[in-house]
């Protein structure tokens, strides 16, 4: 493990939150366009807290998730600008909570602060740790050709180059071996 288990579950759902714009989808690949849509994710994510329901927090959600995705191409400067930009525009008070089936963890709002305040200080919190940790270049784009999908590199060789949000891996092998079979 890298990170504690609380930052790599925020990493993964900035992910997530992220890769739910995919600007190369045949379908105009939003799939955060809806409130259904968006209480899927959350159940997915399994993020907690009150919410509204309304077009607002959905687009609360959305425009975050823009944010965040500019952190795959910012230097560190830029990074830290963000990450103390989410953090003060939420009013984040770090504190240790225990709940549902999580043991000790860092929440730096209230369950009853907005949506995209809570997600987007979870998130801030996350890339946190990632800056101070000098470990910046784990935010990678997919490497397949035809991906925009962002990633980060958990491993610990640092080896993963390819998404999640499809079949992208298996894809590029594929490639590979008809490549390395036309080849002899």
């Amino acid at each position: 493990m890298i990170f504690a288990h609380d930052t790599e579950v925020a990493l993964r759902s900035a992910v997530n939150l992220v890769n739910t714009l995919d600007p190369l989808g045949a379908d105009g690949g939003d799939h955060l366009a809806t409130g259904e849509d968006l209480d899927r994710f959350l159940l997915k994510e399994k993020f907690t807290g009150s919410r509204t329901h309304d077009a607002a927090e959905l687009a609360g959600v959305r425009a975050l998730r823009s944010r965040l995705r500019t952190l795959w191409d910012s230097t560190e400067e830029e990074a830290v600008e963000l990450v103390n930009a989410l953090l003060s525009e939420a009013r984040a008070l770090p504190q240790l909570v225990k709940h549902d089936d999580w043991d000790w963890h860092l929440h730096a709002t209230t369950p009853q602060a907005p949506l995209a305040d809570r997600m987007g200080t979870e998130a801030a919190m996350a890339f946190v740790d990632v800056i101070r940790s000098k470990e910046l270049d784990r935010l990678r784009v997919c490497s397949a050709e035809d991906c925009e999908a962002v990633l980060v590199d958990l491993t610990k060789n640092r080896s993963k180059r390819y998404c999640d949000t499809g079949n992208c891996a298996n894809r590029a092998h594929v490639r590979a071996y008809r490549e390395r079979k036309a080849a002899s």
